[in-house]
């Protein structure tokens, strides 16, 4: 194994137990070290400091352990068995209700790795070197640890992974058809990993759309950037009196019909392929619930006050056209923006408008999606229920 040495005065990054170390850290010579091989991290002293993967660039190390152990199959058995039975405990794994993140990287102490879970078919999504090539272990990991629930692994990575490494998306174990039939709270849904987005589904959702529930009843809705349409579904089977579903990608509104096909509201229900950002321009003034929820509009800090125009502008949209007494919920997947910028962004749209907003609740990303205490950028998801005058 070979051994990586901290800067002197760089101890911070071990005493604060994240999970990344920033090559700026880095004392060392790895020009000669593989993207991918697994390093053992010391101080300037040449003290043990931590078990991690080597990749080049701006986070150079992905902490594993900060402890001196072998990182072999029992070690992929136990924090894959662990995330697992975080998601049992959640009661996300039963008949009723069988989508659920099932790792989620820095949070399930597993930087780099994402496996989603769609009714019996895992999903393994790499976004590091290093969890592509233990692919196997983990394939192994998760079969101990879910026994019969698991049908089929799907490892999905080429979409997350340098093109360099030239490599196939591929079922890993078993296989299954898609699209494929999962449940979120008994609402079922058409997934399909292999030709949508991401991993199938946007998981990340899931309590935010139950929430939606409660406010849609006997209302209209403009569900916005629908993508496969979970907020749709959720709003039909709430008892709404009319959804319009709204997205660019022709794609995304085929899935959504044949999720509205499964909830047996088609009459109640109707799509609309347009461009979200320029359709809000302009929409009709007799929606009670909207919801904006676009993808992240910046990935990087030196686009952060761009996007956050771009929410400003969005929401400001939305407030000017909503019935009086209407639900907005807004939502931002912006890393990079935070909490408070977002919030900010959504009073200079009401002050832009020159509406009056209180906001009801906030809203966050769900506990399948944990968030590593000394991992503060796993917090990605940010929300609010808005209620305009």
């Amino acid at each position: 194994m070979n051994t990586i040495a901290l800067k002197r005065g760089k101890e911070a990054f071990l005493y604060r137990k994240h999970p990344w170390i920033f090559s700026g850290a880095i004392y060392s010579d790895t020009s000669k070290i593989n993207d991918g091989e697994i390093i053992k991290l010391t101080d300037a002293e040449d003290n043990f400091a931590a078990i991690g993967f080597f990749q080049p660039g701006s986070i150079a190390i992905r902490i594993l352990s900060f402890e001196e152990i072998e990182i072999d199959q029992k070690f992929w058995n136990t924090r894959v068995s662990s995330a697992v039975r975080l998601r049992e405990e959640l009661g996300l794994l039963n008949e009723g209700s069988n989508i659920c993140r099932l790792i989620h990287g820095e949070g399930d102490q597993l930087s780099g790795l994402i496996v989603d879970f769609y009714n019996g078919v895992a999903i393994i999504q790499a976004h590091a070197v290093g969890m592509y090539l233990n692919t196997q272990k983990i394939s192994l990991a998760l079969q101990s640890a879910l026994g019969d629930k698991l049908k089929a692994i799907y490892s999905k990575s080429k979409e997350t992974l340098p093109e360099r490494l030239d490599i196939e998306n591929e079922y890993v174990f078993g296989s299954c058809e898609t699209p494929h039939i999962a449940k979120e709270y008994n609402h079922s849904f058409s997934i399909n990993w292999i030709d949508g987005q991401k991993t199938g589904f946007f998981i990340d959702q899931r309590e935010n759309r139950l929430l939606l529930a409660k406010y849609a009843k006997n209302k209209k809705v403009l569900n916005t950037f629908c993508y496969s349409g979970g907020f749709s579904i959720y709003a039909l089977e709430a008892g709404a009196t009319e959804v319009h579903s709204l997205d660019s990608s022709k794609k995304a509104i085929e899935l959504v019909e044949q999720n509205v096909k499964l909830s047996n509201h088609k009459d109640k229900h109707k799509s609309i392929t347009a461009d979200a950002v320029k359709y809000m321009n302009n929409i009709e003034s007799d929606y009670d619930v909207i919801v904006l929820d676009p993808p992240a509009f910046a990935k990087h800090k030196n686009k952060r006050h761009q996007a956050i125009k771009a929410y400003t502008r969005l929401n400001a949209n939305a407030i000017r056209q909503i019935k009086s007494g209407g639900i907005i919920f807004t939502f931002s997947c912006s890393q990079v923006v935070d909490p408070f910028q977002f919030q900010k962004a959504i009073v200079n749209a009401a002050i832009k408008v020159g509406r009056q907003v209180r906001i009801l609740e906030q809203l966050h990303q769900p506990a399948d999606h944990p968030i590593n205490a000394f991992h503060p950028e796993g917090e990605y998801l940010k929300g609010l229920i808005i209620q305009v005058e």
